[in-house]
């Protein structure tokens, strides 16, 4: 149910008062107040809401003469956490410079992700564990909030956009490998765990403290279980790269809705899934479990056009992403703003079970909500603001403007 007080108001009296801004301030040594908008909290949307900048944080209340900035008839919500992205902005985070690979977290914090994972895609050992040092120097340096290797431990049943002549068992030594290689920011690795040596990697990873996910997998339902009595704690695009829900072989669909330890990521793109099916899941797993990702690809905010996904030739045609040969669904082109869009006004859920599921479920998951996710004081001052029709105008990360809102 929505709040029914405001958030955040700026007390009277000893701290002063947020005074208008005559032109949009921007957060500074005064704090900055923002006023007026439909504020998207963990206990419910607060209309004509408030909320408090102060530095890098979100504070409860204003310093004196805070600048205020009028966000009536917008809609005010936390900074987007991705857990699984494979670049953006003609830029490949399995393959690119230092330099390209920031090029494409900037380009999806200008789409609203504050907080990013970078994902490999199935490439040779020695190309993963040398991108891997890279990426981990970027997670150091707070830029993105670490790394996720989908493949090369994967099902050549189900291997979608990868080659399957580097796919290979999940051998312990070798999952061991590319953890140490990340040097402590290896934040998921996606196993298909029916494979010989999958069950002993998720018990290594849960082990490190790294999430197991299932995913390209065509184990049984049974198997399913297994991995997740393992330690598995995540579904990799549920419905995706995986056998279809069958009545008398319910396979791993029916084990990872039903598991109250499973986040079930979802890409909510139009293509990747059915609106039913994304009902299915939020019917099944419940606000709580459910994590929008972009699993985007290069051409994300970048355009139709050819691409590489790895080793292997993507064509990306009115935005959707596939294989040049075979013609396999090749990731997405998808940005988080989108999908909340598409969320609130296609599939009609509740605002803030899409920010939910945009925001502070993957942010547990991640294990950083003490910090992102919510708009609550202490937290970093990652935010948004969005206009009446859900579409982003503004966007904040660490009390600054990535996107300087343009309101009327």
């Amino acid at each position: 149910m929505p709040a029914t007080e405001p958030h955040y108001s700026a007390p009277k009296g000893a701290r002063g008062t947020a005074r208008p801004a005559t032109t949009l301030p921007q957060p500074g040594s005064n704090g900055l107040v923002l006023d007026g908008a439909h504020v998207v909290l963990p206990t419910g949307v607060v209309d004509k809401g408030r909320l408090v900048v102060d530095g890098t944080k979100l504070a409860a209340a204003a310093p004196a003469d805070a600048p205020l900035l009028d966000l009536t008839g917008h809609w005010l919500l936390p900074g987007f956490v991705d857990i699984h992205n494979h670049g953006g902005g003609g830029a490949s985070f399995s393959s690119g410079t230092a330099e390209e690979i920031l090029t494409g977290v900037r380009t999806h914090r200008a789409h609203g992700t504050t907080t990013l994972v970078t994902s490999t895609v199935t490439d040779d050992m020695d190309v993963l564990v040398r991108q891997a040092g890279l990426l981990s120097e970027l997670a150091e340096q707070g830029e993105i909030a670490g790394i996720h290797f989908e493949g090369p431990f994967i099902s050549p049943c189900r291997k979608g956009a990868h080659s399957e002549a580097l796919l290979r068992d999940p051998d312990p030594a070798e999952v061991r490998k590319l953890v140490d290689a990340a040097r402590g920011q290896a934040r998921m690795v996606t196993l298909a765990t029916e494979l010989p040596g999958g069950i002993e990697s998720v018990r290594l990873l849960a082990e490190h403290g790294v999430i197991a996910a299932v995913g390209h997998t065509d184990a049984t339902y049974e198997q399913t279980v297994e991995a997740i009595e393992a330690g598995a704690t995540v579904a990799t695009h549920l419905f995706n790269a995986m056998p279809q829900l069958g009545h008398r072989a319910p396979g791993p669909i029916a084990a990872l809705l039903e598991d109250e330890r499973i986040t079930v990521e979802l890409i909510n793109d139009g293509t990747h899934l059915h609106p039913a099916a994304l009902q299915l899941a939020f019917h099944h797993a419940g606000p709580d479990r459910v994590a929008f990702i972009t699993d985007a690809m290069d051409a994300a905010g970048s355009g139709d056009g050819r691409y590489l996904l790895g080793p292997l030739e993507v064509e990306v045609t009115d935005g959707v992403a596939r294989l040049v040969e075979g013609g396999s669904i090749a990731g997405s082109t998808l940005t988080l703003d989108r999908a909340l869009r598409r969320a609130v006004t296609v599939d009609g859920l509740p605002v803030e079970h899409a920010v939910a599921a945009l925001s502070a479920n993957p942010a547990r998951l991640l294990g950083c909500y003490d910090r992102v996710g919510s708009l609550e004081p202490g937290k970093d001052a990652d935010l948004l603001v969005l206009d009446a029709d859900f579409t982003l105008k503004g966007v904040m990360r660490k009390g600054a403007w990535v996107v300087v809102p343009e309101l009327p």
